[in-house]
């Protein structure tokens, strides 16, 4: 039996994880709790992994994964454990691997040189890939979303579009020049491309300035 909080901070990490394809920080945990220190967050954590209803990664920052929920939301409106949600397969069948371009690497850090041509392929699930949009694959660079969970030498899956709603990571193309990996945030006409690193400024462009090229919606790591 979860108290209200414990399930509240279940149904967020869970809805993030569905959203973006990484957890929330804990920042942005402690802010949707309403909670006053990150101490708060911990204990919490700590709770519901004793629990069994998330696994702290090792090697990750701050990464949390799901294992399983409790029936009041399965049988509720949030969506069973999964990724970002993919076509559904025929019954008795498996979605196969899909080979995606991997369009060179994409900075976590400071922007660097615009999206290159396909350098190889990856194999990633069929449960990252939904919808009949193209999806491509980037090799971070930088240490910039390191409290996201994202990690030098990661591969991302973006699905490409030119859109975005605030609090979305995604690839944006500056000033038709530079690629880099962000969360967005708009702050009036400006946007505002922020790092998960608090080592890192956040950057404000005009919004003609930044062009949404896709968005985060899986991860691939090699240990």
């Amino acid at each position: 039996m979860l108290t209200k909080k414990q399930l509240d901070l279940l149904t967020f990490i869970h809805k993030r994880i569905q959203r973006d394809g990484v957890p929330p920080s804990f920042d942005e945990m402690k802010e949707a709790l309403d909670l006053r220190s990150k101490s708060g967050i911990h204990r919490l954590i700590t709770a519901l992994e004793e629990r069994g209803f998330v696994r702290r990664l090792a090697h990750r920052a701050r990464a949390i994964e799901v294992v399983k929920l409790p029936d009041s939301m399965l049988d509720g409106n949030v969506t069973p454990l999964s990724r970002p949600a993919a076509p559904s397969a025929p019954k008795g069948t498996s979605v196969a691997a899909i080979e995606l371009p991997v369009m060179g690497r994409i900075a976590a850090g400071t922007p660097i040189a615009a999206i290159e041509q396909v350098s190889h392929h990856v194999a990633v699930p069929g449960s990252m890939i939904g919808g009949t949009a193209r999806h491509f694959a980037l090799e971070v660079k930088g240490d910039s979303m390191i409290d996201a969970g994202i990690n030098n030498g990661d591969i991302v899956v973006i699905r490409e579009q030119s859109t975005a709603e605030n609090g979305d990571i995604v690839v944006a193309l500056v000033e038709g020049q530079e690629a880099t990996l962000k969360r967005l945030r708009r702050k009036g006409s400006a946007i505002a491309l922020e790092a998960a690193n608090p080592a890192y400024e956040t950057r404000l462009y005009g919004s003609d300035q930044v062009n949404v090229q896709g968005k985060l919606v899986g991860l691939i790591r090699s240990y």
